[in-house]
């Protein structure tokens, strides 16, 4: 949620911000007629008590020597009183509900140097691995390659299930749990702290991460939309300090945690039909920091850096662009996508999404920080990234390392997670 104060200080750069995302600017305009009609509630009411409290010494000193009508007057002036109090206090009350819903809606404020832009084509290369090499064999996509090796079941997750679930069989759910296995050892290498949350989270933990107003179409809910299934371990690492007041000394908090992640795909009809591209339950390994303003934009490379090292590790081409305003999500200022050359599709895929999300997050969360023992408290700053998406990655290896026989080589830093098993093979 964006800084109230900076809304009301300086109402242009929110307008600035909605219009280089591309979206419309008048929920500013409402958000400061609301803040203004609850800055006049709220000092209605302060005068009204003030009024009230001067009237209590006045009818004290009426009982000591006023009239009767004197009394009467001032009883019924306490009664006006207490009703236009009330009508003021409810008038603030119903300004700032009304407030706190737009404020909702409106996304965190695009960082300085993000470029201009409203698609993927705005998008701007930091960094590649080099041209992608020419493929040992003839490039298949990844459903053909897996269907052949008798590791992938689209046919049976529907039946399970619905479409856009798999069944992965044999070597090809030990090449994935491998995978899962070898992004966190490497992670917590890294200085990464593993956490194992819940995989069901409630509606203040998605809220709180934007995710209940970007996605709400996005999720699967249960018992009344009281529960969620997680779409992203975003939401769990980032609410573990919720309505906490961290130590300066702890900071940066950094965590790293492996989820089944579950999505609607809402407005997806027609994309990525096929494949584990866009699947409805798919798993990925999270990373997140919690840290002070200051160590944000280094702990942002350090987590982008960290994506980057697990698929130079396994040997696949990559580039890494920075997302244009119009290509943000929702609650990121700034953001770097990973993407993995996939040559039976001819195309870069995003497989992981690295975000600084400022005190975006903190702010819906109540997660801050004390710089000194007795120091005011500051809202924290928040950064995530897929380090990595575990489907993706495997479709990354099926087409990358497809040979002409039709085996599949297994990336060398994989095999000791693979008992040794250096490749996959036709029956």
């Amino acid at each position: 949620m964006i800084d109230r104060n900076l809304l009301r200080e300086n109402p242009e750069r929110v307008r600035r911000s909605l219009l280089r995302r591309g979206l419309d600017a008048t929920p500013v305009d409402e958000a400061c007629a609301l803040d203004e009609r609850w800055r006049a509630a709220v000092t209605r009411a302060d005068r009204l008590k003030a009024e009230r409290n001067a009237l209590s010494a006045a009818f004290a000193q009426a009982k000591a020597s006023g009239t009767p009508a004197d009394l009467e007057r001032l009883r019924r002036r306490s009664n006006e009183l207490a009703a236009e109090v009330a009508a003021a206090e409810h008038e603030a009350r119903e300004a700032e509900r009304a407030l706190e819903q737009v404020l909702e809606q409106i996304p965190n404020l695009v960082a300085d140097e993000v470029p201009d832009g409203s698609g993927e084509e705005a998008n701007v290369q930091v960094r590649s691995s080099g041209p992608p090499p020419a493929p040992a064999g003839t490039p298949k996509p990844h459903w053909d390659i897996g269907e052949e090796l008798g590791i992938l079941d689209f046919e049976r997750g529907a039946r399970l299930a619905r479409s856009r679930f798999a069944v992965l069989v044999g070597a090809g759910a030990r090449l994935s749990r491998a995978l899962v296995d070898f992004f966190l050892a490497r992670n917590l290498a890294a200085g990464f702290t593993e956490i194992n949350p819940p995989i069901l989270v409630n509606r203040e933990s998605v809220a709180a991460t934007g995710h209940l107003s970007k996605f709400s179409d996005q999720m699967f809910s249960v018992d009344g939309a009281s529960l969620y299934l997680s779409p992203t371990a975003e939401v769990q690492l980032v609410n573990l300090h919720r309505d906490e007041i961290l130590a300066a000394s702890d900071l940066p908090k950094l965590y790293t945690a492996y989820t089944p992640c579950f999505r609607q795909e809402a407005g997806a009809a027609g994309k990525d039909t096929r494949g584990l591209i866009r699947q409805h339950q798919f798993e990925k390994v999270e990373l997140v920091a919690v840290c002070e303003p200051n160590q944000a934009a280094t702990l942002h490379e350090r987590i982008t850096a960290q994506a980057e090292s697990l698929l130079q590790a396994l040997g696949l081409p990559y580039r890494i662009m920075a997302l244009c305003a119009g290509d943000l999500g929702f609650a990121s200022r700034k953001t770097y996508d990973l993407e993995v050359w996939l040559p039976g599709q001819k195309a870069y895929r995003e497989i992981s999404s690295c975000s600084d999300c400022g005190d975006f997050q903190a702010r819906r969360a109540n997660l801050r920080f004390r710089s000194a023992p007795t120091a005011r408290p500051r809202f924290a700053h928040t950064l995530n990234g897929s380090a990595l998406a575990v489907g993706r990655t495997l479709v990354a290896i099926l087409e990358n390392y497809r040979q002409p026989d039709g085996s599949v080589v297994i990336p060398e830093v994989l095999r000791p997670y693979m008992q040794g098993l250096d490749a996959i093979r036709p029956a």
